[in-house]
Formats: C-alpha cells, sequence, structure tokens
C-alpha cells in the first residue's frame, strides 16, 4: 500500500507561552461564533421592532400602557402578519390581487430582474412544497479516479433517460467555497456512490475548503 501523501508532523514541545496562546485561540474559536449568532438574533429582532414602530401608531405600542419594553413583540406581530397574508393569497381573490400585482411588476424593466430573481431565492429557501437536496452522494468527475461531492435533486425523468436508454439521476456538483453555485449533471445512477453524510455537513466541508469533516457519530440515517 502506498505511503500517505500526508505524513503525521511532529509535534514540537510547547512552551507556556504556547500554551497560552492555544488557549487563547481556541477560547474564540469556541465563542465567538456564539457571541455572533446572538448578537445576529437580537440585531434582527430590534430591526422588525422598529419596522413594526413605523407602521403602528404610538398609542396601540404595548410600552405605551407596559411600565417595561418588552423586546421581541414586532416579530410576533410580523409572524402573524405574513400569516395572515398567507393565508389571503390562498384564495381565489388574493391569488387575482396577487398576479395583478406580478404583472405590474414585469412592466418595470429593471424592478422585474430584480423581482424574479428574490422571488426564486426565496422560494427555494422557504416553500415546502418545493424539492429540495436530501442526499449526498460522490461521483467520478471530472475524469475518472477523481471523485466530487453532489447533492442528490431526484431521478431524472423525460426525454433525457429516454435518449440514453438508461436510468438517470440528476445531481448538483456545488462548487467550492459557494456551494450555492455549480453545474447541473445527468449522472447514470448506478455510478452515484450514495453517502451517510447530511447535505448540511456537506455544505460546511464545501465552505471550509474540506477543513470540517463531518463527525462520524452524527451521520444521517435518512
Amino acid at each position: 500500500m502506498n505511503e500517505s501523501p500526508f505524513p503525521k508532523p511532529e509535534v514540537p514541545k510547547k512552551t507556556l507561552l504556547g500554551r497560552l496562546q492555544t488557549y487563547f485561540l481556541t477560547g474564540i474559536v469556541a465563542a465567538v461564533p456564539i457571541i455572533i449568532t446572538f448578537y445576529l438574533v437580537f440585531w434582527f429582532i430590534e430591526w422588525v421592532d422598529n419596522w413594526y414602530d413605523a407602521f403602528i401608531p404610538e398609542k396601540y405600542h404595548p410600552e405605551s400602557y407596559l411600565p417595561v419594553n418588552i423586546p421581541g413583540l414586532g416579530l410576533i406581530f410580523a409572524a402573524i402578519f405574513f400569516t395572515m397574508l398567507g393565508a389571503l393569497t390562498a384564495n381565489i381573490i388574493g391569488r387575482s390581487v396577487l398576479k395583478a400585482g406580478e404583472r405590474l411588476v414585469a412592466r418595470m424593466p429593471v424592478v422585474r430582474a430584480i423581482y424574479s430573481a428574490l422571488k426564486q431565492i426565496f422560494e427555494a429557501v422557504f416553500s415546502s412544497e418545493k424539492m429540495s437536496f436530501k442526499k449526498v452522494g460522490i461521483i467520478q468527475y471530472p475524469r475518472p479516479g477523481i471523485y466530487a461531492l453532489v447533492f442528490l435533486a431526484d431521478q431524472t425523468q423525460g426525454e433525457i433517460p429516454h435518449k440514453l436508454q438508461q436510468d438517470m439521476s440528476t445531481v448538483f456538483v456545488p462548487t467550492t467555497p459557494n456551494p450555492t453555485s455549480g453545474f447541473l449533471l445527468f449522472v447514470p445512477t448506478q455510478d452515484i456512490i450514495i453517502l451517510d453524510m447530511g447535505v448540511e455537513d456537506a455544505a460546511k466541508m464545501i465552505v471550509s475548503l474540506g477543513l470540517v469533516m463531518p463527525d462520524p457519530e452524527g451521520r444521517n440515517e435518512d
């Protein structure tokens, strides 16, 4: 068996200063992602609250008759608003109004391109009816002997498998470090090796340039 091209480096003994530096960097890695996450969450709540304050008359603000300021009320009212809006657009009248608005936007040269892109992004992220990647695999790409991670979309239907006279699968080959861009490929189903890792773990590995590997104990059992 060939020797590994990545031999284990010799670990030199660390001085006290070196150990303190390691502890410091480890603390940053452990704490900073949590701090940034909480900061972004509170920033988003405050942003929604400010948006809510701009649309609701001041006399209806809870702060007007409560002794304390309650953060997050704007988020609750926003959730109620969007739920009611979704229920409205689910009926015939709401769909008619929505289509009329889309036709109006479609007549605006620059605005229609922005609206179309944003609509596709939000539908892909939030719509439960849209197909999403559920499995991860590897294929030999871009040549035999070299393997690439792929996200499996579905069994290919229509003209393509009919013309090729074999079962084909539609896969997405993401690029590094941005997994939202990549290549759409149609691959013979028997040539795909399904992995145990989940889509989220595969995305982390792609974004980190292969430095973050999925934990074997936390494999997706789907």
